[in-house]
């Protein structure tokens, strides 16, 4: 059992809210809805109508490659059927793929990501869904049960390519939330981060070049997927990293360019924010009266680092838990509390 008695609060700004943000210097962004999340945590940091519902276009395969990574075989051959080689033709974004060609599931989700193939997506679905037309439904049901377990309040799919549809959308926050589960899997990131690939038939290779400029024209970019339809506008869904920070941009329905505006968003987070120890490993925190010990006290200190995402001028709160009943005895390495270390009213971590 753990009684508080120390609560040490250090006044300021928190997290930044759209208002903020242009306040610090970052230009609004112009779009349907836009968020600023951190990456490692998913915590918002700046947006507008961030948890609006939209069309999504093609960032609808960050959630098919998520259900792929996490029920399919990469390595695994898949022969494209007729209704996915449909899909290679001018009217869709493509990487030409005809029926009877094989690919493996890992070639298909880099086609899907790299160049946004429709094709390459829909011979995903098909597969990994048990194969058919019946398959594909039977994988769009399995990318909603995946975004109703990571708790995606506005989302909704209905084809797994992202054509658009009556009923399937998502918001410009449930899409952060997907880049940064889908992140943690090392195949998408290397798929997303990459510029240029190749993938191969039995009779071609077939090169692909990313959709997303921002890799080409923004150094720490990491990814991760474009999209753009009539109903969804010029959407992008982008990541980059520095050092031990890592932001993720969601801009959907663009009124400017998109990726000179997520770059700018981005930008915005490296200067505006910081990754910090809140609680330093070994540094004091408390003192505890010895029990049966006049006048006599030991010094408590953490046991490890807690980390956390600042402002400028954040609002931090530390606060000492520690046992209500002391052990007679104690050595070094002997856990008599803890500290919880709260960001504007959040729990960041303790020790």
């Amino acid at each position: 059992t753990f009684v508080a008695l120390v609560l040490c609060v250090f006044t300021g700004t928190g997290p930044a809210s759209a208002q903020q943000a242009r306040d610090a210097g970052e230009s609004d962004v112009a779009a349907r809805a836009w968020v600023l999340t951190d990456l490692r945590s998913g915590d918002f940091l700046a947006g507008e109508d961030a948890s609006k519902k939209l069309p999504t276009a093609s960032t609808t395969k960050i959630m098919e490659a998520l259900v792929v990574l996490e029920n399919g075989d990469l390595g695994e051959e898949v022969a494209v059927s007729r209704d996915a080689a449909s899909y290679a033709t001018p009217a869709y974004s493509n990487v030409g793929l005809l029926p009877g060609d094989t690919l493996s599931v890992r070639e298909l989700l880099m086609a899907a990501l790299i160049s946004s193939g429709d094709d390459a997506a829909y011979a995903l679905a098909e597969h990994v869904g048990g194969g058919d037309r019946a398959g594909v439904n039977r994988f769009v049901q399995m990318m909603n049960e995946e975004a109703e377990t990571l708790g995606l309040e506005n989302t909704h799919f209905e084809n797994p390519i992202g054509l658009d549809e009556e009923g399937h959308y998502s918001s410009a926050r449930d899409l952060a939330t997907m880049a940064r589960v889908a992140m943690r899997h090392p195949e998408f990131r290397d798929i997303v981060s990459a510029e240029y690939a190749s993938i191969y038939t039995a009779d071609r290779e077939i090169p692909l070049t990313s959709t997303n400029e921002l890799l080409f024209s923004y150094r720490p970019a990491t990814g991760v997927k474009t999209g753009t339809t009539p109903d969804a506008g010029e959407s992008l869904v982008s990541s980059a990293s520095l050092g031990d920070e890592a932001y993720a941009c969601v801009i959907l329905d663009s009124r400017e360019e998109r990726f000179g505006a997520s770059a700018r968003t981005l930008r915005y987070g490296f200067i505006a924010y910081d990754r910090k120890d809140l609680v330093v490993k070994d540094r004091q925190y408390a003192t505890m009266e010895a029990p049966y010990h006049r006048d006599e006290a030991v010094d408590l200190v953490a046991e490890g680092d807690v980390a956390g995402l600042v402002d400028a001028r954040p609002d931090v709160e530390r606060e000492v838990e520690l046992v209500d009943h002391p052990p007679l005895s104690a050595g070094a390495g002997t856990t008599l509390g803890r500290v919880v270390v709260r960001v504007d009213g959040k729990k960041i971590g303790e020790t």
